[in-house]
């Protein structure tokens, strides 16, 4: 009897012992297991996490190129106009701008500066990468013509009475004849009555720039970089031309925005001077997130 309750508690024991044993190795797998299911390391933040002062990014004697106006105008109301008016936003950390006004007898010039850093909320996503995306889209929105082929030359098709194509003629022979020119750009020019050519329109209301001008992108400005170019009226109002250079650098887009206004409805602001006056203002401020 005695041998059998022994034999009883020595099996009892065994199986707590196996058990045991079991469990933990039970508990090593579930660790090994965890271990192994870890979610990746989050994506890099982007190399900026502050931004400047846009106000006093550009220098004074920058201002007053930009706005000529201002020079007219009694010193106090000079250091109001370079001063700037700050934008107002919620975090000056995460978004940032200014702009400046000035207005003189012949034409009024307006500048603006947005910078923004943006912030990717999804771990798997860079601060870099989610920039990259919201640059393209402001991009696709400027509607950048496609770079065109100068050696394609274009041609127009004449037809007969009877409705079948003839010889297509070069269409720079027949502006010859009558004064017109090819349109480049986002549109097409047409002439008028007298034989000069008229601005060229885009369905959007804006007029096309000089050939050479039209908007594009920009090579050796940041990471990459835009040039946008409109002129457009408003009502019985002069025309006004608006330069816009957007460019990104790492996970900061900056837009500079310059826009001239002449006091003659007749007269048409020059995309040349305004153009490079853009640029080289946002090559000043593009090195200044290199210092």
């Amino acid at each position: 009897m005695q041998r059998k309750a022994y034999a009883t508690a020595l099996a009892a024991l065994l199986v707590a012992f196996v058990g045991g044993c079991s469990a933990g190795s039970g508990d090593d797998g579930a660790a090994a297991d965890t271990k192994a299911g870890e979610a990746p390391a989050a994506a890099a933040p982007g190399k900026y996490r502050t931004l400047y002062e846009p106000c006093g990014a550009v220098e004074r004697a920058t201002l007053r190129d930009l706005l000529p106006g201002a020079a007219q105008l009694p010193e106090e109301q000079q250091e109001k106009v370079y001063k700037g008016t700050a934008a107002v936003t919620y975090d000056t950390d995460r978004r940032v701008g200014c702009s400046w006004k000035a207005d003189a007898p012949d034409a009024s010039h307006q500048l603006r500066i947005d910078v923004e850093r943006v912030v990717s909320y999804d771990p798997a996503v860079s601060d870099d990468t989610k920039a990259q995306e919201v640059y393209g889209g402001k991009r696709d929105a400027a509607q950048l013509p496609s770079p065109v082929d100068p050696r394609n030359e274009q041609v127009q098709e004449t037809r007969s009475p009877g409705g079948s194509p003839s010889t297509p003629t070069p269409s720079s022979s027949s502006s010859t004849s009558t004064g017109a020119g090819t349109g480049t750009g986002k549109g097409a020019s047409a002439a008028g009555a007298s034989g000069t050519t008229a601005p060229t329109v885009t369905p959007s209301g804006t007029a096309a720039t000089p050939e050479g001008l039209e908007p594009r992108e920009l090579d050796g400005l940041a990471d990459a970089a835009f040039l946008d170019d409109a002129l457009t009226r408003a009502g019985s109002t002069a025309q006004h031309r608006t330069v816009s250079v957007v460019f990104r650098t790492s996970n900061v887009i900056v837009t500079v925005e310059y826009v001239e206004q002449p006091a003659r409805t007749t007269v048409i602001p020059d995309s040349k001077e305004l153009q490079e006056k853009a640029q080289a203002l946002a090559r000043n401020l593009a090195e200044r997130f290199n210092d």
